[in-house]
């Protein structure tokens, strides 16, 4: 039998790709679905990830009650944390609850840097806590056992390397929703993720160096409003030390000074924030008025004092 072979080098390139197109029809890259197939073969680069947050929640109940809560119908979450996570395999096990290509039912309306309705746009893990109690010695804290956090630390570092979150994009429920949040409240050890590679916080440095700059002069208090909105929070710059401030005065203290969250703006809590933006958003501190902060210079301005709200009129 006489074989025929290709006249070109075009004709052959021409008959590998056929051939190749027609075996690939078994091949991983074909997915048959109802009613047609779809060929992965050719994967766009133009795209970037849904999840741009991971929001740390405490459950206000114990184990039983929070799984029955989040399967529904009404709340969920990605993950929960036991208290005492059995090992399996030498490693805690977290529950599952929602596929994380999935959108859950955790953060309600919320708001972090430009984005609100943050269910859209990040996973979220409950940690079962049963937060504040009242006692005759007033409210107390529920701690967080050291197994459980490093449950949630393994989880988070894996979650943020799949996704490449920034520092800047771990956030409590109470840094979303300030006014209506206050979980996972000040027993939540952010200073301890941080050590391991989890969330933000400052450089000590840099606060003792805002700590001297503002015992001379603080800022106002429409800076200070600035700077926390710059930070990430949703807050109105009005000058004015209104309730929604106090609120996100609070969650901030909460996650970055914990030792005293009375929501009551001071020139450590300033000097804190500061230290944030000079560390994770640099850029603020040189296009804007929050690079050299100036209350004590003009008059009639509300400012943030060392022993509460001061207002300057020199």
């Amino acid at each position: 039998m006489k074989l025929s072979f290709p006249r070109s080098l075009h004709q052959l390139v021409a008959l590998l790709a056929v051939a190749a197109l027609a075996g690939c029809a078994g091949s991983s890259n074909m997915e048959t679905r109802p009613g047609y197939v779809a060929d992965h073969t050719y994967q766009s680069q133009a795209y970037n990830h849904r999840v741009r947050y991971l929001v740390l929640h405490y459950t206000d109940s114990e184990a039983p009650r929070a799984l029955r809560t989040l399967l529904g119908p009404h709340v969920s979450s990605h993950y929960l944390v036991v208290r005492d996570p059995r090992a399996e395999g030498g490693a805690p096990r977290v529950w599952q609850l929602v596929d994380e290509n999935e959108r859950a039912w955790h953060a309600g309306l919320s708001a972090w840097e430009d984005r609100t309705q943050l269910n859209d746009t990040s996973i979220g893990v409950e940690i079962v806590n049963r937060g504040p109690s009242e006692t005759a010695s007033g409210r107390q804290w529920q701690p967080y056992p050291a197994p459980q956090i490093e449950a949630v630390i393994a989880l988070a570092r894996d979650i943020i390397q799949r996704y490449d979150l920034p520092p800047t994009s771990i956030l409590g429920h109470s840094d979303i929703a300030p006014s209506r949040k206050i979980d996972p409240g000040p027993r939540f050890p952010w200073k301890r993720l941080y050590e391991a590679g989890v969330g933000a916080w400052p450089d000590e440095g840099d606060t003792d160096t805002y700590r001297r700059r503002f015992a001379h002069c603080s800022p106002t208090m429409a800076q200070y409003q600035h700077a926390l909105s710059a930070y990430g929070y949703r807050l109105a710059t009005t000058g004015i030390l209104d309730e929604e401030t106090r609120d996100v005065t609070r969650a901030f203290q909460m996650h970055f000074r914990p030792a005293n969250y009375a929501g009551q703006p001071d020139d450590e809590t300033a000097a804190i924030l500061w230290a944030l933006l000079a560390r994770y958003r640099p850029q603020t501190l040189v296009e804007s008025d929050l690079a050299a902060p100036r209350g004590c210079l003009e008059p009639k301005q509300e400012t943030v004092g060392s022993t509460g709200l001061q207002r300057v009129t020199r």
